[in-house]
């Protein structure tokens, strides 16, 4: 039996070679795994990188679509509300004139609207009268009016 002396400075030697070569293989061989895996992680990096990339940008698509609407609604609600003010604004002018013309003795626009009405029915009643004395007129010989129109005169000349 031949047994090493662990102590005997030339077993040392061998021995730390020995292991200073293991670790520099090992190193080697974590280098080599290490690119291999690095290659495979990096494009996993990527393909997750991209993933994330599509995920932001639909997220921020969805929100900026949320806050397109909120802003919508929120402009038609003030421009609801701008609306009914600016009506009850008109509301409230019209109804200071109206006072006021009221004041100097102006007819309403209900009042003006009555006497144009009236104006209307009257102007048709005249006008269905001349037609009815044109006709009775037209109708009548014109000697009987020629004589009524001589008795005139000679009562005149004398």
């Amino acid at each position: 039996m031949s047994t090493k002396n662990p102590f005997d400075p030339a077993a040392m030697s061998d021995n730390v070679k020995e292991q200073a070569q293991q670790i520099w293989l090992a190193g080697l061989g974590a280098f080599a795994k290490a690119q291999q895996d690095g290659t495979k992680a990096f494009e996993k990096l990527v393909s997750d990188g991209i993933t994330m990339q599509r995920k932001a940008h639909s997220t921020a698509e969805e929100k900026l679509a949320e806050a397109t609407q909120k802003a919508t609604q929120a402009a038609h609600s003030l421009s609801e509300r701008a609306t009914g003010q600016w009506g009850k604004l008109e509301g409230i002018f019209e109804e200071r004139v109206a006072k006021a013309l009221h004041s100097l003795g102006l007819p309403s626009a209900a009042e003006m609207k009555a006497l144009h009405a009236r104006v209307a029915a009257l102007e048709a009643q005249l006008g269905t009268a001349k037609t009815k004395t044109t006709k009775v007129t037209a109708t009548k010989p014109a000697a009987k009016t020629a004589a009524k129109k001589t008795p005139a005169k000679k009562a005149a000349k004398k």
